[in-house]
Formats: C-alpha cells, sequence, structure tokens
C-alpha cells in the first residue's frame, strides 16, 4: 500500500463513515508499539523489514533507550480495501482514515492512558500470551470501559508458546482458552459493578417515591469470543496475525460447511469427524480421541511452520510448506541463516498482521457517527441509566450535534483537548525549511548568473566596479539572505505547546475564534473559567511529525495551536455558550505521590527554571507544580521513573539549566494507639485520665481543659475514604454563610472519583460505627456516647480524618451536619450566629471576656495541631479531641483592658490549645503511617530467591505468590514504603538480569507499629538488647530523617559508649 500525502488524508477526514479513532492499550512490554510498527508499515512510512526494530512511535531519546513508551503519540493511517461484488459487477473499492494512538503500559504513565482513551472509539487491548492478564491489563479495560470505548482482544507474542514454552497446540489451546476466560471474568466484574449501582439508584428512587425506570440489561455484547471477531491471535515481532474468519473462509468449501457455521465452530469444543464430516461436541465423542477444530485447522498449520522453519531448520519441508500455501518465498530467503526472515518472509504472505488487524479494526469497531451516539450521553450523563440500543434523546442543538456528529458548517462546534504536549519550534511545519521547486531553483540561479555576469562585464580589469546601483543591489541580497535567516533562527528556538484535541461537532478552521472552557466551568457563571482563543494553526499528528491543516471536520482527532496559557492540562473547545457542555476534568489513575524540590544550579538561573516549570506542568498530564510556603519549587509526579522523565525534559528542553534535586520527600501520616496502656496514669495527685491535659494561656486569662483519645480505626477508615463529602458539607455551610439563596448549593464543587453522600446518609453511617464501638467496649467505650451531635469541627484542613468535640458546659454549637441557618437566640453575637445556637455564661460586664471571643482561636489551634503532629511536624490521622472546659479568668484584667488586648490573648488561646493537643497525643503510644506501594512482580521460579531478598531488604512483606497456571511464572504481590522505593526496580532487574521487572502503584498508608521513642526498660528488654539497643529503631529513623529535613531539632549523640583505645605492643 502507497505512502500517501497529507492532502489525500484530509479529504478522507471528510468521510465519518469512514474513519475509525483507536488506542492501543497494554501492559507493560506487552507489543503495543510493535505492533503499531507493522501497521505503519503499510503506509510505507517505515520499511516491513524493520517493523518491530523501529518502535517508530517511541519519538523520545530516552523511550528508545529504555524500550518502553511514555508518551501517548498518535498517527493517522490509510488503509484501502477492494471487496469483490456479487456477479460480474466490478470489484468496490473503500478507503478508510484510521487515527491510532499508541499509549504507555507503564503505571507511572497511567494518566497518558486515560488521555488516549478518552479521544478514541475503540481500543485494541493487547494480552502477551505468556505473563497473561497482568495489573495494567485490568486498569486498561476498566479504563476502557469507564470511557465506553469498545475493545478488540489482541492474543500477542503467540511465538513464545511455541518457542520458549515449547507447549503442543493442544496445551496452547487450552492456555488461551483460560486467559480468554479471564478477561471475560474481568468484563463480567465492571458489568455487575455497574448493575449494583443501577439497583442502589432504584433503591433511593423508591425512597423518594420516583418512579424508576429500570431496563434488563444485556452482557452478551460486551465479551470476548473469536467466533464473533473481536479476538486476534499473533505475534508482532513476527509479523503475522489471524482471526478465525480467515480460517474459515479458506475450508468451509473442502469441509462442504457454511462459512459462517464453521466460523462458530473453530473455536470452543467441537471436534471434526473426518469419516462422517460432521462436527461433534465434547459429550458425543464416546471415548475417542479427536481434537479440537481450533487445534487441528489453526494452531497445528502454525506450529508445522515454527518447527520446519525455527526448530528444526529443515528445508525440504518447508519448501513443501510454501509450495502448500502457494506462495512465493524467494530462493535467497529460503536459503537464509536467519530464521526470522524466513519466518516474515512466509507470514508476511499467508497471515498478514497488518491486514488481519486493519479487517478487524473496520469491521469491528464503530465509525464516529456511530459511537457518538452511545458514548456521549454516557460522558454528559454518567448517572442515568442507559441502554445502547435505544440512547438518550438530545434535549437542545448542541446535544442533537454531538450525538449526531455533524460536521456542517452551521452546526456548533464542541471540542475536547485532553491534553498539552510540547513540540520543539523548528519541528513544526511553519518553521520547517521549505523545499523550493525546481523552478524555483532554476530562476533563482539565473538571475544570479545574470548578476556575476555584468559585474564581470564591467569590471574586466580588476578595478573598482563603476555601476553603483548594481553593487548595491548585490549587497541589499546578501544583507536580506542573512536577515532572515536570524529571523528564523529566533523565531524557532525553545518549545510550543500543542493541545491534542478531538472534534466531537462542527467543523474548525484556522484564525477562527472559540471559546476555552477550564474543567471547572459551570454554565451558571458563563464569565468564570472562560476565555476567548484564535486558532493559530491545526495540525495533522504523523507521529513525530506535524502536517499542516487549514481546517478539521467533526470526528477526527488533531492538533491545535494558539492555547497556551488558556489550557493548563485538558479543556474544551466551544463556539458559543448556549446550551454548553463541559467535557473536561480526567480522574486520574494514579495519584502523585514522589515529590522533590528543585532550585537551579545558578541561582541567577531562578527565572529560567520558573518558565521550564511552567511549560512542564502544561506538557505533562500528570505532574504537580507547586510553590511551598517556604519559597521551595515542589514538583509531585506518579512514580520514580515519571520523576526521571520530567527532570530530564526540563534540563534538556524547558529550562535548559542545570538543576540540583532535593532526595524525595515522602509523606507520613502521624497517629496514636493505646497499645497495652491503661486509660489512666498516675501522678502526684492521684490516678487522672490519659490524655487529659489542663493548660492555662501565658496570658493567664483563659485555662483549656482538652481530652486527647485514639479514634476505633473503622472510624478513621471511614472518615479517609469520605474526605470530599466533608468537604461538599463544609462548602455548602460556607455557600449558605454567604447568601441565602436556594440555588447557590449546586455553586459547590465536587471532587470528581469519590462518591459524595449526603449529609444526612453521612451522619447516620458515622453514628452507626460510633454506635458498634460503643458495642464494642473497652475503656474509652463511654466517650462515644452522642459523639457525632457534638462534633465540632474535623481536621486537618476542616476534612481530615481527626475529630474535635464540644463538651464544654453552657456552650451549644449547632449539629455539625445541619446545614440550614439555625434560629438567632439571646446571647449571641451576630458573627456567631450562624453556628451557635445558645450560651449561658456569666459575665461581669458587657466588655468581660466570654467563651465567644475565643472559640474560633481554640477551632484554629485544632486544625493546627491536626496539620503538623508532634512527631516530625506530619498530618495527623485518627486522633479525638474533646473540649471539655475553657474556664475565663474576669480577674486578671479589667474589661476595657481586655478587649484592647484581645488579638494578643486569641492568639495566646491558639498556642494554648495547640500545646493541650501536642501534650495530650504524646501522652499515648505514638505512631507513624508509612506511605505504602502496591508491588506487582512477575518472575519465574529461578529468580524468585533473589526477588524475596531485595523486598525484605527494603523492609517490603509479601502478600501473596501464585504459580500462573500453565507457565513458569510467579506472580509476586507485595507491600513496599515508598521511602524505601527509590532506586528499587533498578536493584530487581540487576539481582534478576532483567528477568523481573516491578510494577508499583500507590495503596494508602499503613501503620508502622513501633513506638518512635521506646526504649529497653524492663530487665528482659535490657538483657535481649543491652543498653545500646543495639536494633535499631525504625520508626525513630524515619521521624528523625523528616525532623532533619524540615529543620527541626534531632536529639543525636555523637559520641556513645567510647571506649579507650589501646595500642597494641608489637
Amino acid at each position: 500500500m502507497p505512502a500517501i500525502t497529507p492532502t489525500q488524508l484530509q479529504q478522507l477526514q471528510q468521510n465519518l463513515k469512514n474513519i475509525r479513532n483507536i488506542c492501543i492499550l497494554a501492559h507493560v512490554d506487552h507489543g503495543k508499539t510493535t505492533l503499531s510498527d507493522s501497521l505503519l508499515a503499510t503506509n510505507g512510512i517505515i520499511s516491513s523489514k524493520m517493523a518491530g526494530k523501529v518502535r517508530y512511535l517511541d519519538s523520545r531519546e530516552d523511550e528508545q533507550e529504555r524500550g518502553i513508551t511514555m508518551e501517548s503519540s498518535a498517527i493517522s493511517l490509510y488503509f484501502k480495501l477492494v471487496r469483490a461484488a456479487n456477479g460480474d459487477a466490478d470489484p468496490v473499492t473503500s478507503e478508510y482514515l484510521i487515527n491510532l494512538i499508541d499509549s504507555p503500559g507503564h503505571v507511572d504513565f497511567s494518566s497518558e492512558v486515560s488521555t488516549a482513551s478518552r479521544l478514541c472509539d475503540g481500543a485494541l487491548v493487547l494480552v502477551d500470551v505468556v505473563e497473561g492478564v497482568c495489573t495494567q491489563t485490568i486498569s486498561v479495560l476498566r479504563q476502557a470501559w469507564i470511557d465506553k470505548v469498545k475493545p478488540i482482544l489482541v492474543l500477542n507474542k503467540m511465538d513464545r508458546l511455541i518457542v520458549e514454552l515449547k507447549l503442543t497446540p493442544g496445551e496452547a489451546y487450552l492456555h488461551l482458552n483460560r486467559i480468554l476466560e479471564q478477561v471475560n471474568a474481568i468484563m463480567a466484574t465492571f458489568f455487575t459493578g455497574d448493575l449494583m449501582e443501577d439497583e442502589a439508584r432504584k433503591v433511593e428512587a423508591e425512597k423518594l417515591n420516583k418512579d424508576w425506570v429500570g431496563e434488563e440489561r444485556d452482557d452478551s455484547d460486551i465479551y470476548f469470543d473469536p467466533s464473533k471477531g473481536n479476538v486476534i491471535f499473533s505475534s508482532a515481532v513476527d509479523g503475522w496475525a489471524f482471526r478465525i474468519q480467515q480460517f474459515a473462509s479458506i475450508y468451509f468449501k473442502k469441509l462442504g460447511f457454511k462459512e459462517s457455521v464453521l466460523q462458530q465452530c473453530l473455536w470452543g469444543d467441537y471436534y471434526f469427524d473426518s469419516k462422517a464430516k460432521r462436527v461433534l461436541q465434547h459429550k458425543h465423542l464416546k471415548g475417542r480421541n479427536l481434537k479440537p477444530m481450533f487445534v487441528q485447522f489453526v494452531l497445528e498449520n502454525i506450529w508445522a511452520v515454527y518447527d520446519s522453519v525455527v526448530v528444526q531448520q529443515n528445508r525440504e519441508r518447508t519448501e513443501k510448506i510454501v509450495a502448500s500455501l502457494n506462495i512465493k518465498v524467494l530462493p535467497r530467503d529460503l536459503r537464509s541463516r536467519d530464521t526470522q526472515t524466513l519466518l516474515a518472509a512466509i507470514f508476511s504472505q499467508w497471515l498478514p498482521l497488518s491486514t488481519c488487524v486493519l479487517l478487524a479494526i473496520i469491521g469491528q469497531l464503530p465509525p464516529p457517527v456511530d459511537a457518538q451516539r452511545i458514548r456521549i450521553p454516557k460522558m454528559l450523563y454518567p448517572d442515568i441509566q442507559q441502554n445502547d440500543n435505544e440512547p438518550l434523546k438530545p434535549t437542545n442543538k448542541v446535544e442533537k450535534a454531538l450525538y449526531a456528529c455533524d460536521a456542517s458548517d452551521d452546526a456548533p462546534l464542541v471540542a475536547y483537548v485532553s491534553k498539552m504536549f510540547a513540540v520543539p519550534a523548528d519541528l513544526l511545519p511553519e518553521n520547517r525549511r521549505k523545499q523550493m521547486t525546481a523552478e524555483e531553483m532554476r530562476e533563482r540561479g539565473k538571475r544570479q548568473r545574470a548578476l556575476r555576469a555584468a559585474l564581470e562585464a564591467s569590471n574586466q580589469d580588476n578595478g573598482i566596479p563603476l555601476d553603483p546601483d548594481m553593487l548595491a543591489e548585490l549587497q541589499a541580497e546578501e544583507a536580506r539572505e542573512k536577515e532572515e535567516e536570524e529571523e528564523k533562527k529566533k523565531r524557532v528556538a525553545g518549545e510550543r505547546i500543542i493541545g491534542f484535541a478531538r472534534l466531537y461537532s462542527g467543523t474548525i478552521r484556522v484564525g477562527q475564534k472559540l471559546y476555552v472552557l477550564g474543567p471547572k466551568y459551570d454554565p451558571r457563571h458563563p464569565d468564570q473559567h472562560c476565555s476567548e482563543i484564535t486558532v493559530e494553526s491545526l495540525y495533522l499528528i504523523m507521529g513525530r511529525e506535524l502536517e499542516s491543516l487549514p481546517q478539521v471536520a467533526a470526528g477526527n482527532v488533531f492538533g491545535i495551536g494558539g492555547l497556551e496559557g488558556h489550557i493548563l492540562k485538558n479543556g474544551t473547545l466551544v463556539s458559543s455558550k448556549d446550551d454548553v457542555v463541559n467535557m473536561a476534568g480526567v480522574r486520574m489513575e494514579a495519584a502523585p505521590i514522589v515529590r522533590v524540590a528543585l532550585e537551579p544550579a545558578d541561582a541567577g538561573d531562578m527565572d529560567k527554571l520558573v518558565e521550564g516549570l511552567r511549560l512542564l506542568n502544561q506538557a505533562d498530564p500528570c505532574v504537580e507544580v507547586l510553590l511551598q510556603e517556604t519559597g521551595e519549587h515542589v514538583i509531585l509526579t506518579a512514580g520514580e521513573l515519571h520523576l526521571e522523565r520530567c527532570l530530564r525534559d526540563l534540563k534538556e528542553r524547558f529550562a535548559k539549566i542545570d538543576i540540583h534535586v532535593s532526595a524525595p520527600i515522602v509523606p507520613f501520616r502521624e497517629s496514636i494507639v493505646s497499645s497495652d496502656l491503661s486509660a489512666s496514669k498516675e501522678t502526684e495527685n492521684g490516678p487522672v485520665q490519659r490524655g487529659l491535659q489542663e493548660i492555662q494561656s501565658s496570658s493567664k486569662n483563659v485555662t483549656l481543659k482538652v481530652h486527647t483519645v485514639p479514634l476505633p480505626n473503622d472510624i478513621t477508615e471511614f472518615l479517609s475514604q469520605h474526605t470530599s463529602t466533608i468537604k461538599s458539607i463544609v462548602e455548602q455551610k460556607a455557600v449558605k454563610k454567604t447568601s441565602d439563596e436556594e440555588d447557590m448549593l449546586e455553586q459547590v464543587p465536587l471532587d470528581s472519583g469519590e462518591k459524595v453522600l449526603s449529609a444526612d446518609e453521612f451522619q447516620s453511617t458515622l453514628r452507626a460505627k460510633f454506635a458498634e464501638a460503643q458495642k464494642r467496649g473497652g475503656p474509652l467505650a463511654s466517650l462515644w456516647e452522642n459523639i457525632v451531635d457534638q462534633i465540632w469541627s474535623f481536621g486537618p484542613r476542616r476534612i481530615g480524618p481527626n475529630i474535635l468535640v464540644n463538651r464544654i458546659p453552657g456552650y451549644i454549637r449547632k449539629p455539625f451536619f445541619q446545614i440550614e441557618k439555625p434560629e438567632k437566640s439571646d446571647g449571641v453575637r451576630e458573627d456567631h450566629a450562624d453556628e451557635v445556637l445558645e450560651v449561658q455564661q456569666q459575665k461581669d460586664s458587657e466588655d468581660a471576656l466570654g467563651i465567644l471571643d475565643v472559640d474560633f482561636p481554640v477551632h484554629t489551634g485544632f486544625q493546627l495541631s491536626t496539620l503538623a503532629g508532634p512527631l516530625c511536624a506530619e498530618p495527623v490521622q485518627g486522633v479525638c479531641y474533646i473540649v471539655y472546659g475553657v474556664d475565663i479568668h474576669q480577674e486578671e484584667s479589667d474589661a476595657a483592658d481586655v478587649r484592647s488586648r484581645l488579638a494578643l490573648i486569641q492568639g495566646k488561646v491558639i498556642s494554648a490549645m495547640k500545646e493541650a493537643c501536642k501534650q495530650g497525643f504524646l501522652d499515648w503510644s505514638p505512631r507513624l503511617f508509612l506511605a505504602m506501594y502496591q508491588c506487582d512482580i512477575q518472575a519465574s521460579a529461578e529468580v524468585l530467591g533473589r526477588v524475596y531478598g531485595v523486598i525484605s531488604k527494603r523492609k517490603g512483606k509479601i502478600v501473596s505468590e501464585d504459580l500462573k497456571d500453565g507457565t513458569p511464572f510467579w506472580q509476586i504481590h507485595a507491600l513496599l514504603p515508598v521511602i524505601e522505593s527509590f532506586g528499587f526496580s533498578d536493584e530487581i532487574r540487576k539481582r534478576t538480569s532483567g528477568a523481573a521487572s516491578p510494577q508499583l502503584v500507590f495503596s494508602g498508608f499503613e501503620m508502622l507499629d513501633e513506638d518512635p521513642f521506646w526504649v529497653p526498660t524492663t530487665e528482659e528488654e535490657l538483657e535481649d538488647l543491652g543498653e545500646k539497643a543495639d536494633k535499631e529503631n525504625l520508626a525513630k529513623k524515619y521521624m528523625d530523617t523528616v525532623r532533619k529535613r524540615k529543620g527541626m531539632f534531632v536529639e543525636k549523640k555523637l559520641v556513645e559508649h567510647a571506649e579507650k583505645q589501646r595500642t597494641l605492643k608489637k
């Protein structure tokens, strides 16, 4: 198939029925880029001999070095299909445009996968048949399910079953069947998850007495089945692939069956009885040893080719196979010692990969017109239950155009920009060196020859030329050429940010004026998060190259210039603000957890670093760039590899300066446990409750009585999971406070990704959990009585997993979960009217200090102490602070004096509250919570011991280990502290000689059950560990590391147990 020009591709963009937008998704190293190479070879972009070696879409230098994809990249392919017509009519020719996006498989770049799948209507999901279903395979299938992308399953690396595992065709069939069942089981879990959500909505609707229109869902179309044509068996490296249809079309005449019937029987437990010429099922075999038809007619043929070419290298048998397949192989290829060349020569004619995959894409995946009719309603209204056969009806003009993928000029334009990417300015088509035509070159040569001849004629005696006009003309031309060269150098320096977008309706043109809507845009406030832009340029994305386009029609993927400064990560482009829809806001699958502080090696380059960070923030969908309170520039990345890529981009592309990078900053959490401590402790004045502190402010005006206790684990977990719910309640109350308008409630923006409960639901669940904790008993059970009604606030930042409880006598606050404003009562000042119900307090005069003057400072002290805990100033979790009393000493000073020093007194109250929280916290046994990675490793039995050695050395723990059925591989699941994970991947690869490669995903925080202040005290402990306590206290080590980094005091003995040194005489 010839390479075609961008102009022809541009014409193909107009025919919506013949466009396919697809992405390639898979786990790392399952063959995505090798497969895309074979598809590119059909368009003449690369040589078919080099397919699989070039990895054309890995355009970055570090992608080629490491051999993995790090950025999703797109390319448009042309495919010409000639179908035989009925009778003697001419064959029908159809031309297709396939917009292909290759995405990364490494977990650090999973945000790139979500940006790619959002733009596509179909996906090729690759699975390595030896490794089977891996962690990222499940993630990409889930992403395809969320984005309503129709998948085709590609079972890749089939050659490994023959060459590496040396399976027989029968064993290979069972192995393939098992993988197919696993993939279908995953699809079933997504389906049942959706069903359960529907059930939950149904129950809610019944509670509110609403009509619920529920329909029976059909799940038959979500599974992969070779007989349906949505499963491809392939070996990308050897360049072959097939679907069952191909073999059915070869055999149906020989066997005397209908092609459609044979297609149904070629996969599954169907056996061919050659004597009776009929198909039998397993139950009718009656003990006969027949092979399944898939083994007999499909796998044995492929095994025969590999056996004669690779395993036995039998030339005569190979020649027979070539003759029977009726294909032409050059004699030099048959004589070739390189088995790969001969395999490629045979398979490229018998089962070419590109033809099979492209036919599957065209036959199985929908064009934009059909896909948008089903996908767009689900993207716009994810909470409404929808049936694919009867999608929602459009409610306005914009939705009508979106559902129909209307490309007409008067259709409203809606495009979604899924990410921004950086391109060196000199690679843009407008800055590329233009190739002169032969005519222009002749003209230029003629002009210069004429000038030179004239000069020589007027200057034959080598003196000064007499014609000043001619001399001036020559000098002017030279100067003009120099100027042009310099101007071009200036123009092409640096990077340009291009948007990676999909047009859903309308036609977009260069120079058109559009509105850009940010992810937070709300139609009720049309002027916020919205700006106007002019489309500067449109590009056809061809891998590492861009081609200019004057316009793009709906249903296509394209690049757009002119968005710099208007879109940060993603956004929506619209032509008018009427009935507008906001499609932006991608949920991150991998939360950025690894943070480092940066500074330039030369302090004078700070401006370059700031500009470089701005470009990096736009060009990478997953990185977060922060300027901390300390003035440090910090970047948050998804993992070590992602961090490496970001730093390389900063140094070489965006900032172009040397950068000093701090050691990775890993978050911790602080908490307390009762351990084996009793609920009371002995003091000089007799036993008191543990954690109860009575602290007087340094101004002597106020005494606080605060009781600190650990929260039950299940409640801490519940609060951690529902921070979005607490945030929405706090924001709704804040909105109520500023305005009484009902519709203002809807203004509250909610974090996507987490299920947000209503205030009543959250309150009742929390009450039930505390009641359960009370039933369990224990020394603290009595404290949980009616605690939910007395909650003052959550912290830190008002939404964290710690609780401040108000049990101050005579000071009654509105319940935390009540959003409505309370009735105004006497004795409550105007600024407290929305929170406080009643105050019963004896005051000598109006100006005297009262509880309403110090309740805000008490709350602020709580927020500050939970934000930076006492161990190493990290956030606190799972602690409950109960305020039992705020005693105000009126006699300390007169009322007028108090009013003048009120701000000072309030500051002292904040300090006293922080001190009370700190002392109460340290009364219990403190614990650190470590950020943990979930680590998945696939390794063979030989290297298993080394893998375990590396994990245990880094304080990890094995959760499970399973031998994968039918393979020699073990699947290991482990938990590893993030702080110990740096260099982990490299170490595992070194120790196992590259045989094992880990995938690390952040899984949350887990307690390190060790007291950082523990020292051996009992006789037994001293006997075991000695006075030195040689066993390292890990919690103390981590705590001191963080304290040192933050510049806090670290208690350290420089000389410990020194012994006198003697020099022995010789």
